[in-house]
C-alpha cells in the first residue's frame, strides 16, 4: 500500500512541529513574532550599510539554527524588518546577560532543586522563585545564541533535567515547576543539536513519557505535544513505542495505552482544559497509527489500531462528539478516516465491499473462504479445535493463554514483511522467521517422511496385486486343469458315442436295405401297405436330425452352460441401495461412459459432451466421504464393482472433482446469468446518467436547498448539500399559520409560478422508474456470486 499523507499534528504546538519537518510551514511568521517581539517596535539606531546590515543580519541568522527554506525567507525580508529583528534580538540579549544568562547558573539551579525533593518544605516565595529560574531557563534555551545551547549540552544540562523529572515527589510533580521543566525540554528540541541530544540519550523520552502520571492538564498536554512530535522524527515512532510500554511498568496497568484511554472518557469539568486535554490525546494517537511503519503499513496501523480499540476508544469517540468542538472534532474525523480507509483497503483484498471488523462472524467467514482450498485450511482447523479446548474460566490466569496466542499471532503478522518487528516486541527473542525456517527444514523432513511412505504403500499395493496375480494365475492353473479334466472325459465321451453313432448308421444303412428288400413283405389288406418310408430317407436331411436330438448335442450343451455359469461372477455393491439406482437412473440418462466424463470434466467439456440439466444432477451424486472410504476398501475388486459404484470410485479419485464440476455448471449457465443481470446494470447506469444531466432536477434541488437554507438560518444554514432522504421531511413541515398546508404545498406553488418547467422534470428521467426496481443488494450478491465463480474457474483451470 502507498504511504498517504496523513496529518495528526499535535493542538497548540504549530510553531513545536515546524522544527520536525522539512516543509514550509507559514507558523514561522507566528515563531518569529513570539521570538523577536515584532508588533510594534521602532529600532533606536539608523539602518546601518547594506554590506554591513547584511553581515550582521547573516551572524543573527546562523544563531537562530534555521532550516534551509527559513533561512530564505528569512534573507528575503526587506532591509526595515531585518534590522527591526536584528535590534531586537540584541536587545533581549543585553537583557538577559549576567549570572544568569550562562548554562552554569542553570545547571547548579537544577543540581541544587533536584538535592532538596520535598516540596512541602518550601515557603511559597522559594517556591515561586525556582519556578522563575526554570522559566528563565527555558526562554534561554528558546532565545539565546546557538552556542549557549551548545554549552547547556556540552555540561549535561539535559541529563540535570531528566534527572531533577524522576527525583520529583507528588507535590513538585503536580506543580507549574513540573510544566517549566518540560517546557524546558520542549524549547531544547526546537533546537537541532538539542533535538539530537535528547533523541540519542539512553532514557529521555521514557522519562518524558512518566510525567503521563501528573493530575496537572498543562504538563501533560506538553507532554503529549513533545511525544506528539517525536512520532515524526526518523526512528522516534519506536522510541515512543518503547516508552509507552515502559509507562505501562512504570505505573502498573494491563496495557501500555490505558492511561490514554482512561483521561479521553474521564470528565473533569472545565470545559477548556478537558478539550485542550481530549485534543492532545487524539493528536498523539493520530500520529501513533500514521508515522514510522504505519505510515506504509497497513497491517501495522490494524495491529495499534486493534490495540486501542480493544480498550474502547470508538465508543469514546462517540462520545466526545458532545463537545462541539471543532479542532477536537477533525482528529477525530482524521481517526475515523483513517480507520474507514483501512478497512476499504482490506475489503478490496477479499474481494468484498465492506468489512465490519465488530462482527466475529463476518471475520471468521472471510478467513476461512481466504483459507478453503488450500494446505493451510487444515492447519487453520488444528487452530479452532485447539481453541476449544483453551481454557475458558472468567478467573485464574485464563486470560493469559488468549494473550500469549494473541501476542504469538500479532508477531507472524508485523515480522512477516520485513522480517523484523516495527512495535515493541512483547515477546523477547520470538523471531517468526527463524521459526518459519525451523517448520521449512520440519516441513522437508515431513516430505521425505511423506514419500517414504508413498512409497512403502506403493511396495505394499504392489505386494498386493502380485499376491492378487499370484492367486489369480493358482485359480487360472486349476480352472485350466479342470478344464482339461473336461475335456478328456468329453473326449472319452464323443469317441463312444462317435462309436455309438457309426454303429447306428450301419443298422440305419441295414434296415434301409431290408426295407428295400421290408416291400415283399408288406402287410396286406391294410394301409401300410401303399405307404414307402424309405422315399423319406432320401428327402429328410438324417444329420441335421441326429445333431437337433441327439442324447450327446443335450448333455454337450449342457456342460458348455455349466462351464458358462461357473464363469459368471456376482456384481459388488456397498453404496445406499437408492442413491445406486437413482446413480444409474443418471448414468443411463447421460450415454457415455465413465473415461468420456472424465475427459470431459478434466478438459470442462470443450467437446459439449455434458448437458447443463445433467452437470445440475451429477453434483447431486458427488462421491461422500463415507462412499469414498467404503469404495477404497474395496478397490482391489474393482472389475467386480456395480456400475454405480465404479462410477463414484473413478469420480473419486479426480482431483477436486467437486470444484471442476461446480466450475463446469457456472460456465454453462455464465451466458445465461449475464442475460439476467446485464438489463439491470443498463437500466442503472442509464438512470444515473440522466439524474446527473437532468437541468430541471438539478433546479428543483437547489430551489429546496435554498428553501433549506434560509430556513435554517443561523442553526444549520449555509449548506453546501443534503440527503436526498431528507425530502421526506418536507411534507412534515407544516405552516405556522394554516396546519393543513405544508412546505410540500408552499414548494409545489413556488415551482409552478417561478420554475414550471421543473414540474416536468420527469420527463427527463424515463429509465429511473425501472431502475428503481432493481434490489441493489440483490444485484450486487449477483455480480459477486460471478466475480467469485469466475475465481473458482480460474483456480481449477490453473491447477
Amino acid at each position: 500500500m502507498a504511504p498517504r499523507k496523513r496529518g495528526g499534528g499535535g493542538h497548540g504546538v504549530s510553531f513545536f512541529f515546524c522544527c520536525f519537518q522539512s516543509s514550509d510551514h507559514p507558523e514561522i511568521t507566528y515563531r518569529l513574532r513570539e521570538d523577536f517581539a515584532l508588533q510594534a517596535m521602532e529600532p533606536a539606531l539608523p539602518i546601518p550599510s547594506y554590506d554591513e546590515l547584511d553581515a550582521m543580519f547573516s551572524e543573527l541568522v546562523d544563531e537562530l539554527d534555521l532550516t534551509e527554506k527559513h533561512r530564505e525567507a528569512m534573507f528575503a525580508l526587506p532591509a526595515e524588518k531585518k534590522w527591526q529583528i536584528y535590534c531586537s534580538k540584541k536587545k533581549e540579549q543585553e537583557e538577559n546577560k549576567g549570572a544568569t544568562s550562562w548554562p552554569e547558573y542553570y545547571i547548579d539551579q537544577l543540581n541544587s532543586m533536584a538535592a532538596r525533593k520535598t516540596l512541602l518544605a518550601l515557603e511559597k516565595e522559594e517556591e515561586e522563585e525556582r519556578n522563575k529560574t526554570i522559566e528563565s531557563l527555558k526562554t534561554a534555551l528558546r532565545t539565546q545564541p546557538m552556542r549557549f545551547v551548545t554549552r547547556f549540552i556540552d555540561m549535561d544540562g539535559l541529563t540535570c533535567i531528566l534527572n531533577f523529572l524522576k527525583s520529583m515527589d507528588y507535590e513538585t510533580t503536580e506543580s507549574q515547576i513540573h510544566t517549566s521543566l518540560i517546557g524546558c525540554i520542549k524549547a531544547l528540541m526546537n533546537n537541532s543539536q538539542g533535538r539530537a541530544h535528547v533523541l540519542s540519550h539512553f532514557e529521555s523520552i521514557n522519562i518524558i513519557a512518566q510525567s503521563l502520571a501528573t493530575e496537572n492538564i498543562k504538563t501533560k498536554v506538553a507532554v503529549l505535544e513533545i511525544m506528539g512530535a517525536v512520532c515524526l522524527v526518523p526512528g522516534g515512532h519506536k522510541k515512543i513505542l518503547e516508552a509507552m510500554l515502559h509507562y505501562q511498568k512504570f505505573s502498573c496497568e494491563r496495557t501500555r495505552f490505558q492511561t490514554l484511554l482512561n483521561d479521553l472518557d474521564k470528565s473533569i469539568g472545565r470545559y477548556r482544559e478537558e478539550v485542550s486535554l481530549k485534543t492532545a490525546i487524539m493528536s498523539f494517537i493520530n500520529a501513533v497509527l500514521s508515522q514510522g511503519a504505519g505510515e506504509a503499513s497497513l497491517e501495522f496501523r490494524v495491529h495499534l489500531r486493534y490495540e486501542f480499540l480493544m480498550l474502547g476508544i470508538q465508543p469514546i469517540i462517540d462520545k466526545l462528539r458532545s463537545h462541539e468542538n471543532s479542532t477536537l472534532d477533525r482528529h477525530l474525523d482524521y481517526f475515523e478516516m483513517l480507520r474507514n480507509d483501512d478497512e476499504l483497503t482490506l475489503s478490496r483484498r477479499f474481494e468484498s465491499m465492506h468489512i465490519d471488523t465488530k462482527s466475529a462472524t463476518q471475520v471468521f467467514e472471510l478467513v476461512r473462504k481466504k483459507l478453503a482450498h488450500t494446505d493451510a485450511y487444515p492447519h487453520f482447523m488444528s487452530i479452532l479445535h485447539h481453541c476449544l479446548l483453551m481454557p475458558h474460566k472468567r478467573s485464574g490466569n485464563t486470560v493469559q493463554y488468549w494473550l500469549l496466542l494473541d501476542r504469538i499471532v500479532q508477531q507472524m503478522v508485523l515480522q512477516s514483511d520485513k522480517g523484523h518487528d516495527p512495535d515493541v516486541t512483547p515477546l523477547e527473542n520470538f523471531n517468526v522467521k527463524n521459526v518459519v525456517r525451523m517448520l521449512v527444514n520440519e516441513n522437508e523432513v515431513k516430505q521425505w517422511k511423506e514419500q517414504a511412505e508413498k512409497m512403502r504403500k506403493d511396495h505394499h499395493e504392489l505386494q498386493q496385486k502380485l499376491e492378487k496375480k499370484e492367486r489369480e494365475c493358482d485359480a487360472k492353473t486349476q480352472e485350466k486343469e479342470e478344464m482339461m479334466q473336461t475335456l478328456n472325459k468329453m473326449k472319452e465321451k464323443l469317441e463312444r458315442e462317435m462309436g455309438e453313432h457309426k454303429l447306428v448308421k450301419q443298422q440305419v444303412a441295414e434296415m434301409t436295405s431290408r426295407l428295400h428288400h421290408l416291400s415283399t413283405n408288406k402287410l396286406e389288406g391294410t394301409v401300410w401297405a401303399d405307404i414307402d418310408d424309405g422315399k423319406v430317407f432320401k428327402i429328410l436331411d438324417l444329420v441335421d436330425i441326429e445333431k437337433t436330438f441327439s442324447a450327446y448335442q443335450r448333455q454337450q450343451k449342457e456342460t458348455e452352460d455349466d462351464a458358462l455359469s461357473s464363469k459368471k461372477v456376482k456384481e459388488l455393491s456397498v453404496i445406499d441401495g437408492r442413491r445406486a439406482q437413482n446413480c444409474n437412473i443418471l448414468l443411463s440418462r447421460l450415454k457415455v461412459s465413465n473415461e468420456e466424463i472424465k475427459r470431459a470434466i478434466l478438459t470442462m467439456d470443450e467437446q459439449e459432451d455434458l448437458p447443463k440439466d445433467m452437470l445440475e444432477q451429477m453434483l447431486k451424486f458427488v462421491p461422500e466421504k463415507c462412499d469414498v472410504d467404503l469404495l477404497e476398501e474395496h478397490k482391489h475388486e474393482l472389475d467386480r464393482m456395480a456400475k454405480a459404484d465404479r462410477f463414484l470410485y473413478e469420480m473419486s479419485r479426480i482431483n477436486h472433482y467437486q470444484q471442476r464440476l461446480q466450475s463446469l455448471y457456472f460456465k454453462k449457465k455464465f451466458a445465461e446469468r449475464i442475460a439476467e443481470i446485464k438489463p439491470k446494470v443498463e437500466a442503472l447506469s442509464k438512470a444515473s446518467k440522466e439524474v446527473l444531466h437532468s437541468r430541471n432536477l438539478k433546479q428543483l434541488l437547489e430551489v429546496v436547498l435554498a428553501f433549506g437554507n434560509y430556513m435554517n438560518k443561523g442553526q444549520r444554514g449555509n449548506a453546501y448539500g443534503f440527503k436526498i432522504s431528507s425530502l421526506n421531511k418536507i411534507a412534515d413541515t407544516k405552516s405556522s399559520i394554516d396546519k393543513n398546508i405544508t412546505l410540500l404545498h408552499y414548494l409545489i406553488t413556488i415551482l409552478e409560478k417561478k420554475y414550471s418547467k421543473v414540474v416536468i422534470f420527469s420527463e427527463e428521467l424515463p429509465n429511473v422508474p425501472e431502475a428503481a426496481k432493481v434490489n441493489m443488494t440483490e444485484l450486487e450478491k449477483e455480480i459477486n456470486n460471478l466475480r467469485s465463480g469466475l475465481k473458482s474457474v480460474e483456480s481449477v483451470s490453473a491447477a
